[in-house]
């Protein structure tokens, strides 16, 4: 199976590699070039443009940080140079209406679309364990499932519409922002006792909240380790930025997910913009007057 990997971001790249390891026919490309190096030593071959990438492949797996990237994607080289009945999986995490304008968009030239948003950490995608949310044509995918094999420990099967996968990975999204910001809220309560930072994490993680989640960030938080992120806090506003209109799409309120925004907002402000979410933490120590 021929396949094309756009977008090489920790993301992209870590998938990438997992597919080359695994003996895939991977072509590759970046908008930004010289992210193309480790790949292309580890038997990737490198398109000059979008539209190489798309046209010589059977399934296309795009990992973009936002819909603008995605519609600069696909306006600029991808839905022209596609195959008929070629597919497109969009892999990022993108709002409601630009999935299903690009579904749309698929579908009028003869195309297949899915949009897989995943679940996890770059990490997770080297090591085969991502989750993945499904959402197209069962068609679709189950010509994809292999490769989804490749890189994922589960698949998550959201239905025939693409919308619905992109609402699942907003909604879990928006979920975990809100138990960041809470991590980051009861940690500065402890701080306001002196009570050490790790004792309150083995109560955490050893009690009701022992899931990644919790564990990661909370680990982030006790260590103050937000310089080199698995997610940084302008991705971070962007995905609840997305979840926002997407509620606004069916008039759906999501009071804490406001909250969540006006917090990255702060941490933004204050120049966290390219560190870990889990910043989030020291937003809210400067908001209590610890910092």
């Amino acid at each position: 199976m021929k396949v094309a990997v756009i977008g090489l971001g920790r993301m992209g790249r870590a998938i990438a590699g997992r597919l080359l390891v695994a003996g895939a026919e991977v072509t590759v490309h970046n908008r930004t070039p010289g992210a193309e190096g480790e790949l292309i030593e580890a038997g990737a071959r490198a398109a000059e443009s979008v539209a190489a990438a798309a046209g010589s492949s059977e399934i296309v797996l795009t990992l973009l940080s936002d819909d603008t990237a995605l519609e600069a994607v696909a306006t600029g080289g991808l839905c022209s140079a596609l195959q008929p009945g070629a597919i497109h999986a969009a892999m990022g995490t993108h709002g409601v209406a630009a999935v299903a304008a690009l579904a749309e968009r698929h579908a009028a030239a003869g195309q297949r679309f899915v949009a897989a948003p995943v679940l996890g950490r770059p990490q997770a995608a080297a090591d085969g364990q991502l989750g993945i949310i499904v959402g197209g044509a069962p068609d679709a995918v189950r010509a994809c499932a292999p490769l989804f094999e490749l890189i994922g420990q589960r698949v998550f099967d959201a239905g025939g519409d693409p919308q619905s996968a992109a609402a699942v990975k907003l909604a879990n999204g928006f979920v975990l922002a809100c138990a960041i910001e809470a991590l980051a809220e009861s940690f500065s309560m402890i701080r306001r006792f002196a009570v050490d930072p790790e004792l309150f994490r083995e109560v955490l993680t050893g009690g009701l909240f022992p899931g990644p989640a919790h564990a990661i960030y909370s680990r982030l938080m006790v260590d103050e380790s937000y310089d080199e992120p698995g997610f940084t806090t302008a991705l971070g506003l962007k995905d609840v930025q997305l979840a926002l209109a997407a509620a606004d799409r069916c008039a759906l309120p999501l009071p804490s997910v406001g909250v969540v925004r006006d917090r990255l907002l702060g941490a933004i402000a204050h120049g966290d913009a390219d560190r870990d979410w889990a910043v989030l933490a020291r937003e809210q120590a400067r908001a209590a007057a610890l910092e």
